[in-house]
């Protein structure tokens, strides 16, 4: 669900870019004061585990398109909301500046498009109400399929909605979002069922490591669960993204229905200067490079971990003092 900077008008970008900004301040400012222990590496490390789940794009069933997870309903179940938005906006950022995916001028869309639409809105809203501590495997399972398709869906009807009041194409908006909201349903669910069944596994064998969920384990205690998650990261980025579908995603197989094609060329100043910005970063466009996904799933872990570490400094520096 990428935006590129074809569908998207100066405005627009604008707006969704402060929006993006905003949100992404307030989640600093509540990780900053986040004193669970081991949030800065659980989060490294599961920041990293979606960039390389999204490298799996799976087809969907005679339609000729195919879906990869959001992961934010998924990285919420284990670091709550805020926590959850900037790994997962660090994550979109890492793919617009190093690959390519997703234009710049289109990141902010992107980022509440996806990020909080999932980790903001599909997570409190239906996911937390549905599951309490002591959730059974189908509960977990049934509101992981409800929220991540709610994520889904309102992140293309989103889309939709930014192209029409962009106005720089002449999609059909009736048409366009009709297919977006039927292929993202399916995606949905497709992703639901992966959350689910990570989310029920945790649950029996950590729960302590799943917000609100847990039987009193100190987070501390996670180092398994962190290397754990790191390793596959990396196994997954390394190896089964080979075998992801090379059919084209929901968004870019509903633009292709209407318009004809998938490519819908930017146009105006802001978009060419965006475009030679992401030009001189992109170093592996397109995730061309054999080692494209290692190399981007260890500098998410690295940049997430960064980001954790800077945020909560003074906390730890404060209460070293304290004890003192």
């Amino acid at each position: 669900m990428h935006m590129s900077d074809g569908l998207i008008s100066t405005p627009v970008a604008a707006v969704a870019a402060v929006a993006a900004a905003a949100l992404i301040g307030v989640a600093g400012a509540k990780v900053k004061k986040d004193t669970r222990p081991g949030l800065v590496s659980l989060t490294a490390v599961l920041g990293a585990f979606v960039f390389a789940a999204q490298m799996i794009n799976f087809s969907i069933p005679g339609t000729g398109s195919s879906g990869h997870i959001i992961g934010g309903v998924l990285l919420s179940a284990f670091l709550g909301p805020w926590a959850a938005f900037l790994a997962l906006s660090s994550v979109l950022i890492i793919q617009c500046l190093l690959f390519a995916d997703g234009g710049l001028l289109a990141l902010g869309c992107n980022i509440v498009n996806m990020a909080a639409m999932s980790c903001l809105i599909a997570y409190p809203l239906v996911f937390r109400p549905i599951v309490s501590r002591g959730a059974s495997a189908a509960r977990i399972m049934g509101a992981s399929v409800l929220s991540c398709t709610l994520a889904l869906e309102l992140g293309a009807c989103l889309v939709a909605v930014e192209t029409k009041l962009s106005g720089v194409t002449a999609l059909s908006t009736g048409t366009f979002l009709l297919l977006m909201a039927g292929i993202h349903l399916a995606i949905g669910v497709g992703e639901g069922v992966a959350t689910g069944a990570v989310l029920a596994f945790v649950k029996r064998m950590r729960p302590a490591l799943l917000v609100g969920a847990g039987a009193g384990e100190p987070r501390g205690r996670a180092t398994g669960a962190i290397v754990g998650f790191a390793l596959a990261a990396l196994a997954i980025a390394g190896g089964l993204s080979l075998a992801a579908s090379q059919d084209p995603d929901g968004l870019e197989w509903s633009v292709a229905r209407v318009a004809g094609s998938a490519e819908v060329p930017a146009s105006g100043a802001a978009a060419a200067r965006a475009q030679k910005v992401q030009d001189a970063t992109a170093a592996m466009p397109d995730y061309d490079n054999t080692f494209a996904g290692v190399a981007g799933a260890s500098l998410v872990m690295l940049t997430v971990w960064g980001v954790c570490a800077l945020l909560t400094h003074r906390r730890r520096a404060a209460a070293i003092t304290e004890k003192e």
